[in-house]
């Protein structure tokens, strides 16, 4: 996997509902290119130009808890990344990928179909507003989200449709990531959140005012002495209160250097048991 920034700009989720049929053609396109993760065991196709995932869904994929057998939910799954490396790394798991943009749902059932994930990941097209066209109530065990981490008027909006949507609050806010996911989860259910460190609090009220209880906490690091750029939080809905606050996460030892930890995620050999949540 190439060198990755861990302040990227986040996903979004779709608004019209509908299953991307898988295609027979996967091969990249002239605006395309042709990725790998994992030393080359999970193949990704995405837009040259446009919304490329990072070391977020990485690190959020090894964060969440995961049990054998669950139904787990992608909202604004992107190219596919996040199923992509849940199903690798958790061979009894079923996922599916929540979209808003067409063309990016398409790509990323192209990307489900490339790594021969078919029977265990499927990719919706649909909106996060509108949950109850994608999916029943309580009908998920856990939920994964790596959302738009900016508000519309705050920096510089792209040009380019798959970077606007991915960075800015423009179709969909935090609030309805969250509220699409407390009505996806049974109690007892788990959601998990990568975000910005500077929105922290809006995070954990949002999530706790939706009756999801923040259970584990992560701040992730550009480096040992910076200050936290990013927080990963994971919920229970229907919780007891108290959290679980892990060491810091860093990135890198210096410029371009990760450190053990992530290096570990990256090649795929990181163990994925992370601490049990408390109800």
């Amino acid at each position: 996997m190439k060198a990755l920034s861990p302040l990227r700009a986040a996903k979004h989720s779709a608004r019209e509902t509908s299953l991307i049929p898988a295609k027979s053609v996967v091969d990249k396109t002239a605006d395309e290119t042709f990725d790998t993760v994992f030393d080359g065991s999970l193949k990704l196709v995405q837009g040259r130009a446009g919304y490329r995932f990072s070391l977020d869904a990485v690190l959020l994929a090894y964060f969440i808890t995961i049990r054998d057998q669950e139904k787990i939910a992608d909202l604004g799954t992107g190219n596919g990344v996040i199923p992509l490396i849940l199903a690798y790394l958790y061979r009894s798991i079923c996922l599916t990928g929540v979209e808003f943009q067409v063309t990016m749902a398409e790509r990323a059932q192209r990307n489900v179909q490339l790594n021969g994930f078919d029977e265990r990941i499927r990719i919706i097209q649909g909106d996060v507003r509108a949950i109850k066209n994608i999916a029943g109530p309580e009908s998920f065990d856990a939920v994964v989200c790596n959302p738009p981490y900016r508000q519309p008027t705050s920096g510089r909006i792209s040009p380019n449709a798959e970077k606007r949507l991915a960075r800015h609050e423009c179709e969909g806010d935090l609030r309805d990531f969250i509220a699409a996911g407390a009505y996806l989860l049974g109690i007892k259910g788990r959601m998990a959140f990568i975000y910005s460190a500077v929105r922290s609090v809006e995070l954990v009220e949002s999530l706790r005012r939706t009756g999801v209880e923040p259970k584990r906490v992560r701040m992730v690091h550009s480096f040992a002495k910076a200050e936290a750029s990013l927080i990963l939080v994971e919920g229970v809905k229907g919780g007891r209160s108290g959290v679980q606050v892990h060491a810091p996460l860093v990135i890198y030892e210096r410029e371009e250097k990760y450190t053990p930890e992530i290096e570990a995620m990256l090649a795929g050999s990181l163990t994925c048991a992370a601490a049990k949540p408390a109800d």
